[in-house]
């Protein structure tokens, strides 16, 4: 049983933050096709972390977990993209990678921990 909220979880916060950052990054972005798949991409980190944290067993909450660490994935691509075409300075992209990559290792050991696999 878990003992905390969703929004005590530092991915979680992280995570938010994260999509506030990118999101104002993207103000003056005039691509509105990729601005929306970034956005969604982001937005489902946190979204699927505290989905996964409210529902009723370790394992159903895993599984949404592997949806939030799956859109990590999809997010650093984005990023990677945005900053080839000039959408977000490579700079700040890149920043952004390392925070989404950092954000998927703390996505795996919390998998772990809901799996039982660390105690």
């Amino acid at each position: 049983m878990r003992t905390q909220s969703f929004e005590q979880l530092e991915v979680w916060k992280r995570s938010s933050r994260l999509v506030v950052a990118i999101t104002q990054e993207l103000e003056d972005c005039k691509n509105w096709s990729f601005k929306d798949q970034l956005f969604r991409s982001c937005l489902s980190v946190p979204s699927n972390i505290a989905e996964g944290e409210e529902r009723e067993t370790s394992k159903e909450s895993a599984r949404f977990l592997y949806y939030a660490k799956g859109s990590c994935g999809e997010m650093i691509t984005q990023l990677y993209i945005g900053a080839e075409l000039g959408y977000i300075s490579k700079p700040k992209a890149l920043k952004y990678v390392d925070e989404a990559k950092h954000i998927s290792l703390m996505l795996a050991k919390l998998i772990k921990i809901r799996n039982g696999f660390v105690r």
